[in-house]
């Protein structure tokens, strides 16, 4: 398997996690909400912390999505901003990176 090939499975896996991690996000967020004053005060409370990483996956799922688009044009691996490679350490780290480490500061 190529790197190409390896990074797009690790990429795909992670937007199939996130897809489902929004899915029952979505499910929480549009559940019934209790009748007790502290019940529903705990719930609100939850409910914002669910929309935080509801926000962050959705983030991230943006950025997965651009790489995979990247590995469709054959980019992938080439830094959007100065066409330079992207480390392989990078993308180890981070396999949606568009940016090499010199565009990054």
């Amino acid at each position: 398997m190529t790197d190409t090939q390896t990074f797009e499975k690790i990429l795909r896996d992670r937007q199939r996690e996130l897809q489902s991690r929004l899915t029952r996000i979505d499910v929480d967020l549009g559940r019934t909400k209790e009748q007790d004053s502290d019940d529903r005060a705990i719930e609100s409370e939850n409910d914002e912390v669910l929309e935080g990483l509801g926000q962050a996956g959705q983030e991230e799922l943006r950025a997965i999505n651009a790489a995979l688009d990247r590995i469709a044009k054959g980019t992938y691996g080439t830094c959007v901003r100065c066409g330079q490679p992207i480390s392989k350490e990078r993308l180890g780290a981070v396999p949606y990176a568009p940016l090499c480490e010199d565009c990054m500061s």
